[in-house]
């Protein structure tokens, strides 16, 4: 009996162990992500949004865009039981976008508001997409966002991360924009990165059901009556 309670055991931490790999610490900030942003470029960008109230539903997100290097064209993608709604600011000077045409104005601010009961519920996120470019030609893209809750609270998404000190309490979404030449390089290596990144969840589930397997068999052997194994050897 002492074996077996043995095994049992080593089979929960073996499994707990081995399922970590595959589980992070969810984060309940709000998050801004792009797979092709490039300077100069056009992306889609997509902003990550969970709840952090255990009682209250966000209801609304507003996110600012640059006035100081303005993104010529924008465009949003609808998400079911919201409505988005943009503020523009004028440009001076205007820009030219790159079908020749002058651009006056450009969107500074998009809002989010959820329809009666389309709210992020505690416990869930929702994605927000919009259609991005010409990129500004620097290092990133800081977005500014006011996450509001049906309780009548907000949470400003406007802390600035700075280069080696701890990330602030409430850190503006942030997104890193490569330069033409890393475009070009992580486009030929993005299968093999994807590949790397990590432990699949097929490749996680196997280990898990070859420890099972082994632990299993290490049980059924300590099950075995002593007599009946000294039995069979002779």
């Amino acid at each position: 009996m002492a074996r077996l309670s043995r095994a049992l055991l080593a089979l929960l931490a073996t499994t707990a162990a081995v399922l970590a790999l595959g589980v992070g610490t969810a984060s309940a900030h709000v998050s801004v992500s792009a797979t092709d942003a490039a300077q100069g470029g056009f992306a889609e960008i997509t902003f990550n949004v969970p709840t952090e109230s255990p009682t209250a539903s966000a209801t609304s997100l507003s996110v600012q865009l640059p006035t100081d290097t303005p993104i010529a064209t924008v465009s949003i993608k609808p998400v079911p039981g919201w409505t988005a709604a943009t503020t523009t600011t004028p440009l001076n000077p205007p820009v030219t976008d790159d079908d020749g045409n002058t651009v006056t104005q450009a969107v500074s601010q998009i809002t989010w508001t959820a329809d009666p009961g389309a709210g992020i519920k505690p416990g869930q996120y929702q994605t927000f997409s919009i259609s991005a470019g010409p990129l500004p030609k620097k290092e990133s893209l800081v977005l500014p966002a006011i996450q509001g809750y049906d309780d009548g609270t907000q949470v400003a998404w406007v802390d600035p991360t700075v280069k080696g000190q701890a990330e602030p309490e409430h850190p503006a979404p942030t997104l890193t924009l490569a330069s033409s030449a890393e475009a070009s390089s992580a486009g030929s290596e993005s299968t093999t990165a994807s590949a790397d990144s990590g432990p699949s969840g097929v490749a996680v589930a196997a280990l898990v059901i070859a420890i099972v397997g082994l632990v299993t068999g290490l049980i059924a052997l300590a099950l075995v009556p002593r007599s009946r194994r000294r039995h069979g050897g002779a």
